[in-house]
């Protein structure tokens, strides 16, 4: 794993955050995943880089950066807390229901569509979470 620091590790130590070795570890991997790992993947890549790390550990940390707002935890309807760091930017997620695969995207209509719909009933947005379970497009109706 590269000795350049992750932006996970960024966001802990401009909290405060004291920062172990294994907690670093978790940062990065979290920091470098490209999907939206559960705490068994986690912990799967965090102790194949290091065997001292335990599922435990990976739990806490995982509890310690939700909770100081470093990472978001999604439920994807699939039974598993799956997380990624905190984004930039707004975006929404699409759920493939058959293969697992989550997809992330940002459509400018649907956010407009959005705060139109709620300034029609009276209300102004201030947060929001778009997730769309989806199947293949060949696949038959149920």
């Amino acid at each position: 794993m590269s000795e350049k620091i992750s932006a996970i590790e960024e966001a802990c130590l401009a909290k405060g955050m004291r920062m172990t070795d294994q907690r670093r570890v978790i940062a990065r991997v979290l920091s470098q995943s490209a999907d939206h790992p559960d705490v068994e993947e986690l912990y799967g890549r965090a102790s194949a880089i290091d065997a001292n790390i335990s599922i435990s550990t990976v739990y806490r940390t995982v509890k310690m950066f939700e909770d100081a707002g470093i990472i978001a935890r999604h439920e994807f309807g699939d039974g598993r807390s799956r997380y990624e760091p905190v984004p930039d930017e707004h975006h929404d997620h699409l759920i493939d229901l058959r293969s697992g695969r989550v997809l992330e995207f940002r459509s400018e209509e649907i956010e407009r569509l959005q705060e139109e719909i709620a300034r029609r009933l009276g209300y102004r947005i201030v947060g929001h979470r778009l997730e769309l379970y989806v199947v293949p497009l060949d696949e038959e109706p149920s």
